[in-house]
C-alpha cells in the first residue's frame, strides 16, 4: 500500500500519476473506514482527495502555504502531512481535530472552523511574503459554498487588487451544506457549462486570471493546471469542479445528508445509531414554523446555510416556498434582512448555531436592535453539552447578545417553555427578541409557562425558600433543581428556585425582596461567566451584605472536551456546587 509510506509531502512527490490515483483510492478507503467508525465531515473529504494529492506534488509545503477554507475538508491533507495514523489506528482517531491546526504541524497555518475567512488569510501571508522579499506560492483553497460570505468577497477584491503572486483554488461540488443560493451561482453554472470560456467571468471581474479544470477528480488534469500557475507573478483563480462525496454512492446520491454525520455502517449506510425515538428541538422547531407559516402568509423562516438547524429539511422547504430563505453563509446578511423584513411589516424568524451568530455581531446591533425591528432569532447549540471543537464553542452568545441595548434575551427551560416564548415573539410587536434553545437534549417540564412576556424582566420564582436563592438560567436550571434537592437533603435548607427567563434585565424587585431572608445567592448559566448572566446579579448586590456566588464555564476555547471533565473542572456540578454553599455557614 502507498498510504503507508506516505509520511510527508516529499513522498508523494516520487510518485507516478498512476500511483497517486491508487493511491487516492487507498486515502478514500481510510477514510470512509475511520468515518464510519468515528463520525465527521464525509461529502467534503471525499471529493478533496484527488485536489489535495495535486497540490502536495505540485507545491512544496510548508515552503509554499496552503490554507483551507472552513478546513473541514483537510483529511486528506493531513495524512499526507504526517499525520496519517490518525486516520489508520482507531486508537489515534482523536489525536488530531477536524480541522486545520499549527500546533498538530507545521503544514498547518490557521486554526479554522468557520468559513469565507480563507483568501482573507492568504491574503495576509501575501502581504508579509512580499514585504520580506519572499518567493513561497500562497494559496488558499475555497469552496464553492463559501463564496456566499461576504468575507470571502472581501477576500477577493483585495486579492485582485494585491496583483502578486497568490492562487486561489475554487472547490466547485455545486453544493454549499444544502443546495447552494444566491445570484453568484449563476455565473459558476455558466463557467461549468462553457468549460470557463464564457466572457461574463465574477472572478475576472475583480482583477483575477482565471483557469478552469473540468474534471476536478483526475489529478492528472489537476496537475497540469497547478503546475501551470505555479510561480505565478499574478493572483489567479483555479476553478475546478469536483464531485461532493465522491467515491461512496450514498454521499454521492444524498449529498446534504452526507455533509456531516455520525457513524454509519460502510455496507449500507445506514446510522449505527437509531435516534428516531428521540425529540429534536431543531426537527420540533421546523413543525412548528411551517404550521404557524400556515396561518400567517408575513412569517419567513432564515437560514443561512444551515437549513437543518431549524428543521427544515428539503420537504419542509418545499413546503414553506417563498416563506423560507436561505441567504447562504452569510450570518451578517440574515440578521440584517430579518431586520428589514420586520420593517416591512413581515415576521422573520432567524435560525442559528450559536457559534455562529457571533459572525453578526454588529448587524445585530446596528440593522436590528438600534431600529428596534421585530425579528426573533433563535439560537441553537448555545450550551457546553453541544459542539465541543475550539472552533464551534456554543457557551459564548450569552455575554455577544445580552449586552446589546433594545433585545430581548431569553432563556427557556425546557421545550413546553420555549415554544411558549417562540410563538409570544413572533407575535409580539414591540421589541427585537432572541431565544436560547435550552441545550442539546430536548427536556419537558412539568410547570405552568406564561404565553405573553411582555412584562420585561419578571423572572418566575418556583420555590420560595430561605438563605440561599438559586438562579438557574435556561438549561441550567434543571442543575438549580437537583443543588435545591441536595441543600435540603444534606443540610437541611429549602433553597429559594428561580427560573430568571431574562438573561438581558433585572428584576429589581425580586432581587431586592431577597435580601429580606436570604445571605447568599447563586447563579447557574450554561455559558461563559465573563460578560454574562451571572455578574449582573453579583453587581446588582455588590453593594449590599448578600453574597453571590456565579457558576458558569471559565473563559478559554476548551478544544475536544469531554462535557463531564468540563462540568468538574468549572466546580458545575451539583455537589460541588453544594460544597461551595457550605463554606458560608
Amino acid at each position: 500500500m502507498y498510504i503507508e509510506k506516505i509520511d510527508s509531502p516529499a513522498d508523494v512527490k516520487i510518485l507516478s500519476v498512476e500511483q497517486m490515483e491508487i493511491l487516492a483510492g487507498e486515502i478514500r478507503q481510510a477514510l470512509l473506514h475511520k468515518l464510519s467508525e468515528h463520525g465527521g465531515h464525509i461529502g467534503p473529504n471525499l471529493g478533496m482527495v484527488e485536489a489535495t494529492i495535486a497540490l502536495h506534488y505540485v507545491f512544496s509545503s510548508p515552503h509554499d502555504k496552503i490554507v483551507y477554507d472552513v478546513s473541514h475538508q483537510s483529511y486528506t491533507h493531513k495524512i499526507l502531512t504526517g499525520r496519517k495514523g490518525a486516520f489508520l489506528n482507531a486508537a489515534d482517531y482523536d489525536k488530531v481535530s477536524g480541522y486545520t491546526n499549527p500546533q498538530e504541524s507545521e503544514h498547518d497555518f490557521f486554526t479554522i472552523g468557520h468559513t469565507s475567512t480563507s483568501v482573507s488569510l492568504a491574503c495576509g501571508l501575501v502581504k508579509a511574503r512580499d514585504l520580506k522579499g519572499g518567493n513561497e506560492n500562497i494559496i488558499a483553497v475555497i469552496g464553492d459554498g463559501s463564496l456566499s460570505g461576504g468575507e470571502a468577497y472581501e477576500g477577493l477584491s483585495n486579492a485582485g487588487e494585491n496583483g502578486t503572486n497568490m492562487i486561489i483554488v475554487v472547490n466547485d461540488n455545486e453544493m454549499s451544506i444544502a443546495e447552494n443560493h444566491g445570484g453568484l451561482y449563476q455565473n459558476l453554472r455558466l463557467l461549468r457549462e462553457t468549460e470557463g470560456k464564457a466572457s461574463c467571468n465574477f472572478f475576472r471581474s475583480l482583477g483575477l486570471d482565471y483557469l478552469y479544470v473540468k474534471d476536478g477528480n483526475d489529478i492528472a488534469s489537476l496537475i497540469t493546471a497547478f503546475s501551470s500557475v505555479k510561480d505565478t507573478p499574478r493572483p489567479v483563480v483555479v476553478h475546478i469542479h469536483t464531485l461532493k462525496g465522491k467515491g461512496y454512492l450514498p454521499a454521492e446520491t444524498h449529498k446534504e445528508q452526507w455533509h456531516w454525520g455520525m457513524p454509519f455502517d460502510l455496507k449500507t449506510g445506514n446510522p449505527k445509531y437509531d435516534f428516531s425515538g428521540e425529540e429534536d428541538y431543531s426537527e420540533l422547531t421546523g413543525e412548528f414554523l411551517l404550521e404557524e407559516m400556515k396561518k400567517d402568509r408575513s412569517i419567513v423562516a432564515i437560514t443561512s446555510g444551515t437549513p437543518s438547524v431549524m428543521g427544515f429539511n428539503p420537504d419542509r422547504r418545499m413546503q414553506a416556498g417563498k416563506q423560507f430563505v436561505d441567504v447562504g453563509i452569510a450570518e451578517e446578511h440574515a440578521v440584517a434582512l430579518a431586520s428589514g423584513i420586520a420593517a416591512g411589516g413581515g415576521k422573520p424568524v432567524y435560525g442559528v448555531y450559536s457559534s455562529f451568530i457571533q459572525r453578526s455581531y454588529d448587524q445585530l446591533s446596528q440593522d436590528l436592535c438600534i431600529n428596534n425591528n421585530l425579528a426573533t432569532i433563535v439560537v441553537f447549540m448555545g450550551t457546553i453539552a453541544g459542539m465541543n471543537d475550539e472552533t464551534h464553542l456554543g457557551f459564548f452568545d450569552i455575554p455577544l447578545i445580552c449586552n446589546i441595548p433594545n433585545m430581548v434575551y431569553l432563556a427557556p427551560t425546557c421545550k413546553e417553555e420555549y415554544f411558549a416564548m417562540l410563538k409570544w415573539s413572533i407575535h409580539q410587536h414591540e421589541h427585537p427578541v432572541a431565544i436560547r434553545v435550552p441545550g442539546a437534549s430536548v427536556v419537558s417540564g412539568n410547570l405552568d409557562f406564561d404565553t405573553d412576556y411582555s412584562d420585561l424582566n419578571r423572572y418566575k420564582l418556583v420555590q420560595k425558600g430561605e438563605k440561599v436563592a438559586i438562579l438557574g438560567l435556561g438549561a441550567f436550571y434543571g442543575l438549580g433543581e437537583s443543588v435545591a434537592k441536595l441543600l435540603k437533603e444534606e443540610c437541611g435548607v429549602e433553597a429559594t428556585l428561580i427560573n430568571p427567563r431574562y438573561i438581558t434585565g433585572l428584576d429589581v424587585e425580586m432581587l431586592e425582596e431577597l435580601k429580606r431572608s436570604h445571605s447568599l445567592v447563586v447563579t447557574l448559566e450554561d455559558g461563559e461567566l465573563d460578560g454574562g448572566f451571572g455578574e449582573k446579579i453579583a453587581r446588582f448586590y455588590g453593594s449590599s451584605d448578600v453574597k453571590v456566588l456565579n457558576y458558569g464555564v471559565r473563559k478559554e476555547f476548551a478544544d475536544r472536551y469531554i462535557t463531564e471533565e468540563l462540568l468538574k473542572a468549572n466546580r458545575l456540578t451539583d455537589v460541588q456546587i453544594v460544597e461551595d454553599i457550605r463554606k458560608y455557614w
